[in-house]
């Protein structure tokens, strides 16, 4: 049987991350967490007082930074970042950065290295648009905004962050913004993709459905 390539796409919030961990642990698939890789970039250009705003600077930063991901670990130039990442200033810079061309291209390349080493499910922003277009099976998974806010408040309080509802809300409607209307690879819905609102659905529910999909899609191969 073939390597399969599994995506699933969404915005901040929508669950994909801890969803898309799941079911790649129950397929016995490697898992690509897109977004740490990002946000590892992030780590670097911060380390290197760059200029967050500069395509070209940034860009250079990650064309000579080591990233490695391994399993639920990453690092950046052998050090450690895994719960530098998860923060919410690393969170913002993420997303400035992720505008540039220049640090996707890098980036892209570092995902695509993963492909055909085995059946993959990677989750972000454009893995089913740019990174692997010609993907398997596609899924983008959505929540209303309010939802997302209340997920995303809850996880930063498990990390010792408490911010108000509406900040968090903010944050997060300014971060869509951004992410949809950045010219290098915004985030849209991909071709072909199986939409799934997550709104009103529980953790194991959507890794259920999305196991749905994928045992349907793969019998039609």
């Amino acid at each position: 049987m073939k390597h399969l390539t599994i995506t699933i796409d969404g915005p901040a919030g929508s669950g994909k991350s801890t969803v898309a961990r799941e079911v790649a642990r129950t397929l016995g698939f490697t898992f690509l967490d897109t977004g740490a890789l990002y946000r590892a970039a992030a780590v670097a250009i911060e380390r290197a007082g760059s200029d967050v705003g500069d395509n070209e600077e940034c860009g250079r930063v990650i064309s000579h930074t080591r990233i490695l991901l391994t399993g639920g670990s990453i690092e950046v130039d052998g050090t450690d970042v895994t719960e530098e990442i998860r923060s919410p200033r690393i969170s913002e810079l993420s997303s400035a950065i992720a505008v540039h061309p220049s640090v996707r291209s890098e980036l892209v390349r570092i995902q695509r290295s993963f492909r055909g080493l085995s059946s993959l499910v990677a989750e972000g922003r454009d893995t089913g648009s740019v990174v692997f277009p010609d993907a398997d099976i596609k899924i983008y998974l959505n929540a209303s905004a309010t939802e997302r806010a209340m997920r995303r408040q809850k996880e930063l309080l498990t990390k010792g962050t408490d911010l108000p509802l509406e900040r968090v809300l903010n944050d997060m409607n300014r971060r869509d913004n951004r992410d949809s209307s950045r010219s290098a690879s915004p985030l849209v819905i991909p071709e072909h993709a199986v939409v799934v609102d997550t709104t009103h659905l529980t953790f194991h529910e959507v890794v259920a459905k999305i196991l749905s999909i994928v045992e349907e899609k793969s019998a039609d191969k």
